[in-house]
């Protein structure tokens, strides 16, 4: 605390009025010296420096407008080429559901809807569904049959492996118990 002190009596006011009016000469002579070094380069004779500016009461467009928010497109540029595979893969489903349509036996959608509106004999619908109904069943019966057979195949196979188990644990007691018989009789 003392050296503060001394070292505070030792402070002039007039080294601390010298250092200060050296930094604002100092900043004035920046500030206000040699206007050459800022300005811009000269250019040649045969093109003129570059003085167009951005006007705000022009319209500038850089791309047209395609509606949305600020009057351009909401949707990313490289995204047409998404929107065309989404489009070609909805053909693709469409024709498809088509052709099922075409298989099972009905020529057009519109005829489906015709045969049901001009009535259809109520006995023909019902024997249509039932074929629809038992082909149905047919198919749960086959998928419940193997995976019967399935489920008893793992149980085989895990009723064996726990018989193995239980033989591998019985003989590592046995042979634990012996050991220890040996290491007491030691």
């Amino acid at each position: 605390m003392k050296k503060a002190m001394t070292w505070l009596k030792n402070i002039r006011p007039l080294k601390v009025v010298t250092v200060f009016l050296a930094g604002i000469f100092l900043f004035l002579i920046q500030a206000c010296g040699a206007p050459g070094i800022a300005t811009q380069p000269p250019q040649p004779d045969d093109q003129p420096a570059y003085t167009k500016r951005y006007d705000p009461t022009k319209d500038y467009p850089l791309s047209s407008p395609a509606g949305g928010i600020n009057n351009f497109s909401d949707v990313e540029p490289r995204g047409s080429l998404d929107e065309k595979a989404a489009n070609d893969r909805a053909d693709a489903l469409a024709k498809n559901a088509q052709k099922n349509i075409d298989r099972k036996g009905i020529d057009s959608p519109e005829q489906y809807g015709e045969n049901y509106k001009q009535g259809t004999p109520f006995g023909e619908r019902v024997k249509n569904l039932g074929e629809d109904i038992g082909s149905s069943a047919e198919e749960v019966r086959k998928g419940v049959v193997k995976g019967t057979q399935r489920g008893i195949e793992n149980i085989k196979g895990n009723t064996q492996n726990a018989a193995e188990d239980v033989t591998t644990n019985v003989q590592r007691t046995a042979d634990d118990a012996g050991n220890a018989v040996k290491k007491a009789v030691d």
